[in-house]
């Protein structure tokens, strides 16, 4: 019976500290794009309610809308790793060495040329 109360004292907080973390946020952007944008970039001043606005934007367009997924303790990244780092105390010795193989073979374009490709592709440019 006594949780009736609690949960209605938690969430009351809860939107308190949040309605109160947005308009910081707000006051922030506002005095930042205040101080430093008009100066650098010959751009307007804006109101509270246009910073609010830009904090919106931004997280439309950077943020996303993930419902929460990675956050907590153990992030999205960190099981992953933990998957990964299982998945390759369990292979054999014959399987790493494919795996190493496979993953060489993939990432074969994004090397950069050593310094004896650079020198013989230029010999052979220049015979042109």
């Amino acid at each position: 019976m006594k949780r009736g109360p609690w949960i209605f004292k938690k969430v009351l907080m809860v939107l308190l500290f949040g309605t109160a973390a947005i308009f910081l946020f707000g006051f922030i952007v506002m005095n930042l794009w205040n101080a430093i944008l008009p100066a650098v970039l010959h751009v307007g001043v804006i109101s509270f309610w246009q910073a609010l606005g830009i904090l919106i934007l931004c997280k439309i367009l950077f943020g996303g809308f993930h419902g929460g997924r990675g956050r907590g303790p153990r992030g999205w990244g960190d099981k992953m790793r933990g998957n990964m780092r299982e998945k390759w105390m369990n292979m054999t010795d014959q399987e790493r060495e494919q795996f190493r193989q496979q993953w060489k073979n993939r990432c074969a374009g994004w090397r950069r040329p050593s310094s004896e490709s650079v020198s013989s592709a230029g010999e052979g440019s220049s015979n042109e």
